[in-house]
């Protein structure tokens, strides 16, 4: 059976590309590691390396072991990590995973108010493009708690955090900013070019989909890598753009309307295993300090739920 010593030894060649150079940063000698390598190849059954003149590549079965042992290895240090700030909030470390306009909207003041109360207490945040890929990266153990749109198929204890709602930016001297109800129908801007988001960002899918229910496809002008930048675009005059209203800054040089009807996604925490105590306080805190809907008074705070067949929404 695979050690977690031997899985070591097979991420740290890869990721330095050199028996010799992974062999000084694990402080063992070459004929050591080889050695650990080998009895790793012979428990997995196949040849995980091969060895090239100047460099090593992994093979076909190295190439479908490395996630899993990278996997294994964030396990442990996780457990251990757990193990330390089992005793309360005064250290420790919380890894949480998030999708872009989460950790550019929502997360910056909860992290401003959880760091004066819980100094001690380190947040290691991961970001990613869109809602499968923070999925993926859950579910293999990248982080102790993702925040989100609501998983799909999600087995694991899942929290409901909010409803966040999505607002239509125009430029101040738009014609329709000045809607005395602070809406505009989508279907209104069907003949503009709007400011998109690259391929990838889950919020480029979001767009389009809610425009072809709207009963268009939306043109882009531009497609901006950065999604901070979408609601600056816009206010410019480079086209409309759909944004999570609480991305939109304080002191903002355009027209923020409602669409109607209104976008809105829920977003999740949710964890793979039953969370500990100090993944549990800061969802706590989360759910109280994130302004997720800035149009609307803040829902109320529900509870854990477990499993596949935990209600969702």
């Amino acid at each position: 059976m695979a050690t977690l010593r031997q899985l070591e030894y097979l991420v740290t060649v890869v990721d330095t590309g050199s028996f010799t150079r992974a062999a000084e940063r694990l402080h063992v000698t070459q004929p050591a590691l080889s050695h650990q390598i080998r009895a790793l190849e012979n428990a997995v059954g196949g040849p995980l390396l091969e060895r090239l003149p100047r460099s090593v590549r992994l093979t076909p079965m190295g190439r479908a072991v490395l996630p899993h042992a990278r996997a294994a290895l964030a396990e442990a240090e996780r457990l251990h990590t757990v193990a330390r700030r089992s005793t309360g909030l005064d250290e420790g470390e919380l890894e949480v995973a998030t999708v872009y306009s989460v950790s550019l909207g929502i997360l910056p003041p909860v992290l401003r108010v959880w760091r004066r109360r819980h100094p001690g207490v380190r947040i290691r945040l991961h970001e990613y493009p869109n809602a499968a890929q923070l999925q993926a990266a859950m579910a293999a153990g990248r982080a102790d708690l993702a925040v989100g749109p609501a998983p799909a198929d999600w087995e694991g204890p899942t929290r409901e955090l909010g409803v966040e709602e999505f607002a239509v930016v125009l430029p101040t001297d738009d014609p329709l900013a000045d809607s005395p109800t602070r809406t505009v129908a989508l279907a209104s801007l069907a003949d503009r070019a709007w400011v998109h988001y690259s391929p990838g960002n889950g919020l480029a899918d979001l767009l389009d989909r809610v425009c072809l229910r709207a009963g268009f496809r939306p043109e882009a002008a531009i497609r901006a890598e950065q999604t901070s930048a979408v609601p600056l675009l816009a206010a410019a005059g480079l086209g409309p753009a759909l944004v999570p209203a609480n991305v939109i800054p304080a002191h903002f040089d355009g027209a923020a309307l409602r669409p109607d009807p209104p976008i809105r996604r829920t977003l999740t925490a949710y964890t793979r295993t039953r969370p500990d105590p100090l993944t549990v306080a800061f969802t706590d805190h989360l759910a109280r300090q994130a302004r997720l809907n800035p149009l609307h008074f803040p829902a109320p705070v529900p509870e854990w739920t477990d499993g596949p067949d935990a209600a969702q929404t």
